[in-house]
């Protein structure tokens, strides 16, 4: 353990001085006593107790034959005969091809089960193993989720094999002590040490759930552990940001709390098997959460209940989901993730927010995998042309000609924005031509008159703004806009 330098300015009164030094020198034996300023005087240990359950995976791929004309030469050419050949020679003819790749893994179960990401085994024909004592074994693909970059494999050794566990990856705190081990760049087993730089990142999946790290992590490192200080996993790393293809200390490891779920469907079933709640959501900004009397912008807004276990279960359209199995939803990103880590064909428990006050539902969920969504039925509008300028929007009532326009539905039913002037909230707030508003005020509206009723009683409510329901392109999405 290293001992800090203590410094006390020269200024002060000598009394005070020595006083402060003495305060100083306290807190910092504590501070050492408990850990506060401990750090690892080497990872020898740690890396030589990971190493046996960490592996080298190879991939091969066949890749089919071009077929077609010489691409060197025009068809036809006298020359075509000679490239053709000269091609063969060099092994480019139109014959199939073998491509290999590297990447990392670690064993999960002394009976051989193995962990990497799917992007390393994707479209392989042949996985070889490579452990660290060298020896070299074929594995088969269990299963796969390219959900979460994730894919299980079995190798048969014949004997025990060592192996590694899942920690807890939400114990896990910005600055704590990681180590990454795998097989970068192709040179073989190399372990590399950094800290937990950020928690909870997501990069582009609904179920992303990254350990940011400084740890040095590159091409090969794909699918290797990510390690606490006790010899856990508690990530896998996965991906890297870097402008030039290598290392500069920005990360990601997918969190094992995600993993470990994936891996034990996987080993189970061959698949995931994930719950579904079946609605379309959106995150509640601050204008759509003051337009709706909630406290705070929290939650996942309902936009959209097609048929399925939600709107079985009774979920509406505006609902604004708070808690799901007792956990605080603080965004749509928080809830797709907790439906998706849920049973299939479990009973969960959602407090939702309507009409100025909570609600509890039971809902019954469907498995997201086999989940085909349905665009509920609306009533036919028949009603006379009308038009007009509400929000700062040129709204129209539809039409069979507007219906035409816009490739909507026969029983499509709302006002079409035919104008937004690029000056106005509506325009900041994405609003434009071709749109179609179905609700005011969480209230089915038709013609223009609704909308401006829907604002009047808004203000007759003291709310600040009212909010919209707007479909574009079929998608659903809602919107507040100021109307003081």
């Amino acid at each position: 353990m290293r001992t800090q330098a203590l410094s006390v300015p020269n200024q002060m009164p000598g009394a005070v001085r020595a006083l402060m030094v003495t305060l100083l020198t306290a807190i910092l034996m504590l501070a050492q006593a408990t850990g506060a300023f401990a750090r690892p005087d080497s990872f020898a240990e740690l890396a030589t107790k990971i190493s046996p359950s960490v592996v080298n995976i190879t991939t091969s791929t066949t890749v089919a034959a071009r077929g077609g004309p010489n691409p060197v030469v025009p068809e036809g050419s006298p020359f075509e005969d000679f490239f053709r050949e000269f091609q063969e020679r060099n092994g480019q003819g139109d014959r199939p091809r073998r491509t290999s790749a590297l990447g990392s893994g670690f064993v999960i179960s002394e009976d051989g089960f193995i962990i990497t990401n799917n992007h390393v085994i994707e479209s392989a024909d042949e996985i070889i193993i490579e452990f660290f004592s060298g020896e070299e074994l074929p594995a088969k693909l269990i299963g796969r989720d390219p959900n979460t970059d994730i894919a299980l494999l079995k190798v048969e050794a014949g004997k025990p094999l060592p192996f590694v566990s899942f920690g807890n990856s939400d114990n896990m705190r910005v600055g704590d002590w990681v180590v990454a081990m795998g097989n970068p760049l192709g040179q073989g087993f190399s372990v590399s040490a950094g800290i937990v730089s950020a928690r909870n990142r997501a990069l582009s999946g609904s179920y992303d759930d990254y350990i940011q790290t400084d740890a040095a992590i590159n091409r090969g490192n794909s699918g290797g552990p990510l390690f606490n200080m006790d010899g856990e996993v508690i990530g896998v790393n996965t991906a890297i940001l870097s402008p030039n293809g290598g290392s500069i200390g920005i990360g990601f490891s997918m969190a094992s709390n995600v993993v470990s779920k994936v891996a034990a469907q996987l080993q189970q079933f061959g698949e995931t098997r994930r719950g579904w709640l079946g609605v379309r959501i959106q995150d509640v900004s601050a204008e759509v959460a003051e337009s709706l009397g909630l406290p705070k912008a929290a939650g996942a807004l309902v936009t959209d209940v097609p048929e399925g276990p939600a709107k079985v279960g009774g979920l509406l359209q505006g609902d604004v989901i708070l808690s799901f199995d007792g956990v605080e939803v603080a965004d749509t990103r928080a809830l797709v993730r907790k439906v998706g880590e849920a049973e299939v064909g479990a009973l969960a428990r959602l407090v939702v927010f309507r009409d100025g006050k909570t609600e509890t539902l039971k809902i019954t969920l469907g498995r997201r995998e086999e989940a085909e969504a349905a665009t509920p039925a609306a009533a036919p509008l028949d009603q006379a042309p009308a038009e007009a300028t509400v929000l700062g929007m040129t709204v129209a009532a539809l039409t069979p000609d507007l219906r035409a326009e816009l490739k909507l539905a026969d029983d499509a039913t709302g006002l079409v924005v035919r104008e937004v002037a690029e000056t106005t909230e509506a325009f900041a707030r994405g609003m434009r031509p071709g749109d179609l508003i179905t609700e005011a005020g969480q209230t089915a509206i038709e013609m223009p008159s609704d909308l401006t009723d829907a604002v009047e009683q808004a203000k007759d409510a003291g709310r600040k703004s009212v909010l919209l329901l707007v479909r574009r392109a079929g998608e659903p999405r809602f919107v507040a806009l100021s109307i003081e």
